[in-house]
């Protein structure tokens, strides 16, 4: 059950994540065309108490790692925040506490998007806490990896659970909420450059990440006559935590084989998030910025092919 840390009581959203979407003016599609009236998915405005002036963050499985920088790369941009966590509570207040260091608001609310109710109760709290929506950026997922001979019901519907279906309702959510607000905003799915290369053993992973890149691209087909950009992020070799001296060791003679030689920190990518979801970024929608060092450009060295 999701819950809110430090935050009002709880509001109230239309529509469960799996609700049916709602007809729009011109046929088929999720939500109303510009210029009608609000269909009966999109949420209601969000009322008076937790209105803010500054533009606010939600960011999904921010309490460590590539969501943490993500998270506070937004304050350190001047937004406020939704902090969300689903087992890492301690971690998740110790980002609070950076964030309000920076100058935001921070709201914690627990949730694991791999549960529908958790998914309508956490946007239930930030509702209750926020009365806009700016940015949503869907990075909660896991990662698991087993061979394809090998690989279990169980382990693939706990990859789709988060990795494609948590992301795919909490961005209809926050899109909801934009198209009840009448106020354009911005979705940024984390995938993984794992959605265009092929690694040993990610039968799964990969096309779940190939699967969130398709649903960036078709979500921003018909979002964007509401002024909603949806964009992706691709990362590959990032720092999400210390390396043992052991495990260094066996990576850096991986990372001699990167283009750029290093691992992408946590940083890089919440300052991408920063821009795409700006005024800067505001032709781009659609599409994916792959930040993985140029890991998938070396071909095989030896490619006879061509002599």
């Amino acid at each position: 059950m999701a819950k809110a840390e430090n935050s009002a009581a709880a509001g109230n959203i239309t529509g469960g994540a799996n609700s049916a979407p709602c007809g729009t003016a011109g046929g088929a599609g999720g939500i109303a065309a510009r210029g009608a009236a609000p269909c009966a998915g999109a949420a209601p405005k969000a009322a008076g108490a937790g209105a803010t002036e500054r533009p606010v963050a939600f960011v999904t499985g921010s309490s460590r790692g590539i969501g943490a920088g993500i998270a506070l790369e937004f304050a350190r941009a001047g937004y406020d925040l939704a902090l969300n966590y689903a087992s890492s509570k301690a971690e998740a207040f110790s980002v609070k506490e950076k964030a309000e260091a920076l100058g935001a608001r921070a709201a914690v609310i627990q949730g694991d998007i791999s549960s529908l109710a958790d998914i309508d109760h956490m946007f239930a709290e930030f509702l209750a806490a926020y009365g806009r929506l700016d940015a949503m950026v869907n990075n909660a997922g896991i990662t698991r990896f087993s061979p394809f001979l090998e690989t279990t019901p169980e382990l693939f519907e706990s990859l789709i659970n988060t990795d494609f279906r948590g992301a795919f309702f909490c961005s209809q959510k926050a899109a909801r909420i934009m198209v009840g607000n009448g106020a354009p905003g911005t979705i940024i799915n984390i995938t993984s450059n794992h959605q265009s290369g092929c690694w040993p053993c990610a039968n799964v992973y990969g096309p779940m990440k190939a699967a969130l890149n398709k649903l960036t691209q078709n979500a921003a087909m018909e979002l964007a006559p509401h002024g909603i950009r949806v964009v992706s992020i691709a990362p590959g070799y990032t720092r999400t935590r210390e390396l043992s001296p052991e495990y260094a060791e066996r990576r850096a003679a991986l990372f001699k084989k990167l283009p750029l030689g290093r691992m992408c920190e946590p940083s890089e990518i919440g300052k991408a998030c920063v821009f795409l979801a700006g005024d800067g970024a505001g032709y781009i929608t659609g599409t994916c910025l792959v930040m993985d060092g140029g890991a998938l450009l070396p071909v095989v060295a030896d490619n006879t092919y061509t002599g």
